[in-house]
């Protein structure tokens, strides 16, 4: 996996986002301040829009990703970039959790120019482990946490058992939308939703709902790379 294969999965998770826009409003209003949808699509078209050239200038070592398949930047410098611009862009918790994320994952991944899948899933580990840091939160708190955790797990599992990317990613898809259909009876124990006491059951939580918008993405570009 190179540059290319990630910017297409941030202009794919940009495409779902939109698509979905509507429903994480909907999740969001019911539990939030139903503003989800709007932010993350605010968010991920912000990155689609981003400037060329990808280098970053010589007053600001943040660089911007470009939109296009022929980045000079590696990978990871992509995704970090990404995860900046998120932070900026988005308001709420969105925006500093999923920028974090992407940054973590950046980081991990580091100047090389190709990614393995083990390089992914050490990456998704780390972006996974910087979200429960800032948001404090673990699984059955009824956050994103618990869709990206299952999948970082189902995703490092595939890997060791040398399973080809298309399926440890289709599994970790799979995971993450579990996890994310079990977070509605639950009651929410951080975020805005937490206020809501008992209130807040019934209701699938937005942000695992999106996170695992997220990680089927990264299977809807490998299955056609």
């Amino acid at each position: 996996m190179d540059a290319a294969f990630f910017t297409a999965w941030l202009a794919e998770c940009a495409a779902v986002v939109a698509a979905h826009r509507d429903r994480l409003t909907e999740l969001d209003a019911a539990i939030g301040d139903a503003d989800h949808g709007a932010n993350l699509t605010r968010g991920f078209t912000a990155i689609q829009e981003a400037a060329v050239p990808a280098r970053a200038p010589a007053d600001d070592p943040t660089p911007t990703p470009a939109p296009t398949s022929g980045s000079p930047l590696p990978p990871g410098k992509v995704v970090s970039a990404a995860g900046s611009l998120l932070i900026r862009k988005v308001g709420g918790a969105s925006g500093p959790l999923y920028g974090t994320a992407l940054r973590s994952m950046g980081q991990a991944l580091g100047d090389a120019p190709q990614v393995s899948p083990a390089d992914l899933a050490t990456a998704l580990e780390a972006g996974v482990v910087a979200v429960e840091r800032l948001g404090k939160a673990a699984v059955g708190d009824k956050t994103m946490i618990d869709a990206l955790r299952p999948a970082a797990a189902a995703l490092a599992l595939a890997v060791q058992d040398g399973v080809k990317l298309e399926e440890a990613l289709d599994r970790a898809a799979a995971a993450a939308e579990a996890g994310a259909r079990a977070t509605a009876p639950l009651r929410a124990r951080k975020g805005r939703a937490s206020y809501l006491g008992e209130r807040s059951e019934g209701h699938e939580d937005p942000g695992a709902a999106s996170a695992a918008l997220l990680v089927r993405a990264l299977h809807t570009v490998a299955a056609r790379w």
